[in-house]
C-alpha cells in the first residue's frame, strides 16, 4: 500500500514521494499544472538515442521546492546552513 508523502506544494505544483510501508523512498515526483513551457526531445546518434524532458518552472516555485527538499532530507549542513538546534535547522523547536 502506498500514499503520497508531500514534500512541497503550491497552487500549480506538488512535489512528493510514494510512502511505502517499511521502505525508505527511493524516488520523488514533481507534478506541474500548466507549466509555462514543456518540451520532450529525442537525440539520436548512430544506434543510441536519448530522451530529454524540459520543463519551465517559475523561480519562486523552484526556490520553495529546493528549500523544502533540503529541510526534508536534513541537508542544511551540506549547503552551509544551520544544523542541530540552531535557528532554521530541522531540529530547531521554533519555525
Amino acid at each position: 500500500m502506498s500514499a503520497k508523502g508531500s514534500i512541497s506544494s503550491g497552487p500549480r505544483y506538488h512535489f512528493y514521494f510514494q510512502e511505502l510501508l517499511g521502505e525508505n523512498p527511493k524516488s520523488v515526483f514533481l507534478e506541474l499544472e500548466e507549466p509555462q513551457e514543456l518540451r520532450v526531445e529525442k537525440e539520436t546518434c548512430r544506434t543510441k538515442s536519448r530522451d530529454f524532458l524540459v520543463v519551465e518552472i517559475p523561480s519562486e516555485d523552484m526556490d520553495k521546492i529546493a528549500i523544502d527538499w533540503i529541510k526534508k532530507r536534513k541537508l542544511q549542513g551540506a549547503v552551509g546552513g544551520p544544523v542541530g538546534q540552531e535557528w532554521g535547522s530541522p531540529d530547531c523547536p521554533w519555525d
